[in-house]
C-alpha cells in the first residue's frame, strides 16, 4: 500500500523560502516519477514538477527559476524547495507517484501560506 507524507509547509512571509519533503513508503520508489503538485480552494490541482528515477525533472513553467524538485532514493525522500516565495504561491502542495506522467497515488497535502 502506497504511503505519501508530506512536511515542512507553514506560513511565510513574501521572499522567504521553504523546503517541503515528501516520505514514501509502500513502493518500489526506484522505479517511479515522483511529482510535486499544487492546488488552491476553486482551482484545479496543477503540476509543479516532476523527478525521474535517475533525476530528470521537469517544470511548470509557473515553477521554472525558484522552484527545485529533488529526491533521495536511498532515503526514500523526495523534496521540493521553494524560493523567494511570492503570495501567489500560497496553496496545499501535494507529492505524488506518477505513470505514464499521470498521477498514480496522493499525499495528504501541506499547506503553505505566503504572506505579502
Amino acid at each position: 500500500q502506497v504511503q505519501l507524507v508530506e512536511s515542512g509547509g507553514g506560513l511565510v512571509q513574501s521572499g522567504g523560502s521553504l523546503r517541503l519533503s515528501c516520505a514514501a513508503s509502500g513502493i518500489f520508489f526506484g522505479i517511479l516519477w515522483m511529482a510535486w503538485y499544487r492546488q488552491v480552494p476553486g482551482k484545479q490541482r496543477e503540476l509543479v514538477a516532476r523527478i525521474s528515477n535517475s533525476g530528470s525533472t521537469v517544470y511548470a513553467d509557473s515553477a521554472k527559476g525558484r522552484f527545485t524538485i529533488s529526491r533521495d532514493n536511498a532515503k526514500i525522500m523526495v523534496y521540493l524547495q521553494i524560493n523567494d516565495l511570492k503570495p501567489e504561491d500560497t496553496a496545499v502542495y501535494y507529492c505524488a507517484t506518477e505513470m505514464n506522467y499521470r498521477p498514480t497515488s496522493w499525499g495528504q497535502g501541506t499547506q503553505v501560506t505566503v504572506s505579502s
